[in-house]
């Protein structure tokens, strides 16, 4: 075995081989301080902007589906399997109810333009909330669509159901709320 040489050729003067790589010094003990916000006192309380929608204390999981013909089925199988995933065991007419609901709530969505929606679905007591989000400004305010639609929906037998507009972002949210229970 060779033993690595000086730049001159010999071996260190003790005869000890240098560490390869040579060691880092430590960390410095006390963390830098990030800079303040310009303009915020110590004691100031910052202001967070409107959520869109906010599902809290329940189990919630959401879906970005685009602006595609398949949407509103994949909505419908998104929400079929997470409530099946959930441990709700739903009978062929409920399933079908709540996939129709779905479809009914993605295909309004859809028709105010944009280039996705989002849904939202939540459990809780034994009922399914399903919330479509359009995220799309500029459409026309509720008419006859959207009374149109909440009788359709309605129809599916929910417990309850409503569309409104959000006024910071002009997007629309549309839900149903499912009993979950035969």
């Amino acid at each position: 075995m060779t033993v690595p040489l000086d730049a001159d050729g010999a071996e260190g003067e003790d005869g000890h081989r240098p560490d390869y790589p040579p060691k880092t010094p430590p960390p410095p003990k006390k963390p830098v301080e990030p800079p303040r916000p310009e303009g915020a006192a110590p004691g100031a309380v910052l202001i967070r902007p409107r959520l869109a929608a906010r599902i809290a204390n329940r189990r919630a999981a959401n879906w970005t589906l685009e602006n595609a013909p398949w949407s509103p089925a994949k909505a419908g199988r998104h929400v079929i399997g997470k409530l099946a995933e959930w441990g709700y065991r739903l009978d062929a007419a409920r399933e079908a109810n709540i996939t129709e609901v779905t479809v009914l709530l993605a295909r309004a969505a859809l028709s105010d333009g944009g280039r996705r929606i989002s849904l939202h679905l939540a459990d809780q007591d034994h009922q399914a909330l399903i919330l479509i989000l359009s995220h799309q400004s500029g459409h026309t305010p509720e008419g006859p669509e959207g009374e149109d639609l909440l009788r359709q929906v309605t129809a599916r037998g929910v417990v309850s159901c409503g569309t409104d507009t959000d006024q910071d972002d002009g997007g629309r949210r549309r839900w149903a709320l499912a009993d979950l229970d035969g």
